[in-house]
């Protein structure tokens, strides 16, 4: 028999295993732990955390509509756009609504509604006939037709378009005005995106009106009514153009992916033209936040809030009363002779140390009544004339070919294979203080020619030299003329500047204001540099940003807009300051062409143009009238200015007639508003 062998464990590997297992129960103890106290957080400590998690996946955050927009202020703090609360009734299409159904909806809806069936436009009424009479609709397609469609040569579009197409007369004369009114209706809850909002009826909501759809907004489905806001104005016509406008119906559609790309929604409401979408970022509100709990119901998660307030750079006083001298005087000059072809004004007033424009308008007369045109302003260009000349005359100094001080003869000049050209009357020997004063243009023709490299002799023949053009061009655009003044608005022309030159005659036109053609505001820029003496400064009209409050009252300060020099003219001080004593001698000298234009009480200075225009009075496309156009920029006071002032009247006579009379529109003009200014601002 086998013995049994007992083998004695050794107290080393019995120690060993003692502490194995307490190191495995330690281990199952701590993770235990872990367990448990991450149990107890989820189920006890956080528990509220993971409720409001858990809740926040039933519901969807939705936004409220367009918030109301910031105020708009002048200068002075006086409200110029306000927001007033409306009444708005507005359709949301749901998208399981079938076409008959949102039918019936408009036919039921619409006996409640004021709408205006006049507006129905006959392309909607057919296509609502279409609609509500399918089988007449399908029957004015052919056999042949309907084989098309088979045979996919004719797509359900083509077939709707003839169904349409084929709507008579008398069709459309059979619709009672019940059907009017719910085609147009169907109309309003259609047009634009399909799942957008829609408004239906806004500011003139009456009372019964809005009650009947907030009664029955559960049985209407997606008619529903808010307290809306929309755009007032306080001093009514004045400066709205330049204001600008809000949309109505959503953004626009064709700056869809703009908008979007920068977190708006479809029918969010936006700034569509000058003021108003320059400083869009500024003037939209914030959205109320809700939330959509399983129940439908809406919980407002945060409260929307009206948009950042601007301060703008216009006097609205001086605004209006600008407006109102330029709407006087161009009913006056109308009734002048030689005015045929005349049809309005325009003047810019700036701050020339600033760029801040204090007022702008023009006034344009059509069929007898006066309608605003203060947006021509930044888009349609004029012959300047001589106001260039301060520009010209500093070419001479700048390229050595012309001294402070020199006397040259004023006397018609001949260059071979042309007429004579002239000045507006023979002047003798002057300097270049007579010269501005007096208007000469054969004081700029001279040195012209020389800067192109020749002395004038009678009958000479110039040639062709580019870069003569280059050199006065360059200097022009330093003063802002035939580029972007960058005015902060969203639309600005630069008038027209040739591509090419190519006759050597037309630098005598260039250097008298007769060749290129600028903006009233390039005008005014130009004479803002001159004023200041050759600092080309943004003009600009936002002054300040300031943040919403909850009252009238202006908030914080977020933003404010400090000048901006585009650059600097390169000439001497010196020269710059003889062009300040010529502009001073054009208003304040005996000979001066400018006497009448300012008040010499202002201490003026300034420089008067008159142009030949050429116009196409029969709209053929070819031009086959010449008139004359007048202009003039100034500041004051002369050493210290605190104004400027440019005003163009294009056209404003003819010069074709028999009468030598040319109208002053432009001098009245200039010294009303100049003497408006200076009343408002002693």
């Amino acid at each position: 028999m086998r013995k049994k062998l007992n083998k004695k464990r050794s107290p080393l590997l019995e120690q060993i295993e003692k502490r194995r297992l307490f190191f495995i129960l330690g281990i199952t103890i701590f993770l235990f732990s872990v367990v448990f106290i991450k149990f107890y957080q989820v189920m006890i400590y956080d528990h509220n955390k993971y409720s409001e998690q858990l809740e926040e996946l039933s519901y969807d955050i939705v936004e409220g509509p367009s918030a109301p927009r910031g105020r708009i202020y002048d200068r002075n703090h006086r409200i110029i756009v306000d927001n007033i609360a409306v009444k708005t009734i507005y359709y949301k299409k749901n998208k399981s609504i079938s076409t008959k159904d949102e039918i019936n909806l408009a036919y039921k809806v619409s006996r409640h509604l004021n709408l205006d069936i006049q507006k129905l436009e006959e392309r909607n009424q057919k296509e609502f006939y279409v609609k509500i009479h399918p089988n007449i609709a399908a029957s004015k397609i052919t056999k042949k037709e309907w084989d098309k469609l088979d045979q996919r040569k004719l797509t359900n579009n083509d077939i709707e378009q003839l169904k349409i197409d084929r709507v008579t007369s008398d069709e459309l004369n059979s619709m009672s005005d019940d059907d009017k009114k719910a085609a147009y209706l169907y109309y309003l809850m259609n047009k634009g995106y399909t799942y957008d909002e829609k408004t239906i009826r806004t500011g003139d909501v009456t009372d019964e009106e809005y009650a009947y759809i907030s009664e029955n907004n559960k049985e209407l489905e997606g008619f529903n009514t808010r307290l809306d806001w929309d755009r007032t104005y306080p001093y009514g016509e004045t400066f709205k153009s330049i204001l600008g406008s809000v949309s109505t119906n959503g953004i626009p559609k064709e700056e869809k992916a703009y908008y979007l790309k920068n977190g708006y929604s479809l029918n969010d409401r936006v700034g569509i033209s000058y003021i108003e979408k320059q400083y869009e970022s500024y003037l939209k509100g914030e959205k109320s936040i809700y939330k959509v709990i399983n129940s439908h119901e809406l919980k407002l998660v945060k409260e929307g809030k009206r948009g950042n307030d601007i301060v703008l750079s216009i006097d609205i006083n001086l605004q209006k009363q600008l407006e109102d001298i330029l709407t006087e005087e161009v009913t006056n000059a109308k009734k002048e002779v030689n005015t045929e072809f005349y049809d309005h004004s325009s003047a810019v007033i700036q701050d020339p140390k600033t760029g801040e424009v204090l007022a702008m308008a023009s006034k344009q007369i059509v069929d007898g009544k006066i309608i605003d045109n203060t947006t021509s302003i930044l888009t349609s260009p004029v012959t300047p004339g001589s106001i260039v000349k301060g520009a010209s005359i500093l070419v001479g100094y700048n390229t050595g070919n012309l001294h402070i001080g020199d006397y040259i003869v004023d006397e018609c000049i001949k260059i071979q294979g042309t007429k004579e050209k002239c000045s507006s009357r023979t002047l003798g020997r002057i300097n270049d203080i007579s010269a501005l004063a007096m208007s000469s243009n054969v004081y700029q023709w001279k040195t012209a020619i020389k800067v192109a490299g020749y002395n004038y002799t009678r009958n000479m023949s110039l040639p062709f030299n580019q870069s003569a053009f280059d050199i006065y061009r360059k200097m022009y655009h330093s003063f802002g003329l035939g580029v972007k003044t960058e005015i902060d608005l969203p639309v600005e022309s630069l008038g027209y500047g040739a591509k090419k030159d190519y006759q050597a005659g037309n630098l005598l036109d260039f250097v008298i204001g007769q060749y290129e053609t600028y903006t009233t505001i390039q005008l005014s820029q130009y004479i803002n540099t001159i004023a200041n003496k050759g600092t080309r400064y943004q003009p600009h009209l936002l002054k300040e940003v300031h943040q919403a409050t909850e009252n009238e009252e202006l908030g914080k300060i977020i933003y404010k807009q400090e000048p901006k020099a585009l650059n600097t003219v390169e000439t001497k001080a010196e020269y710059m300051n003889r062009v300040h004593e010529g502009f001073y001698a054009v208003i304040n000298s005996s000979g001066g062409y400018g006497r009448g234009y300012m008040d010499p009480i202002y201490s003026p200075s300034g420089k008067t143009g008159t142009s030949q225009s050429f116009i196409d009075t029969d709209n053929d496309g070819v031009i086959d009238k010449e008139t004359i156009s007048t202009t003039f920029v100034g500041f004051a006071p002369s050493n210290q200015p605190k104004m400027s002032i440019a005003v163009v009247s294009p056209n404003s006579s003819r010069s074709d007639t028999a009468s030598s009379f040319s109208s002053m529109v432009t001098r009245r003009i200039t010294k009303r508003a100049t003497d408006a200014y200076f009343t408002l601002n002693p």
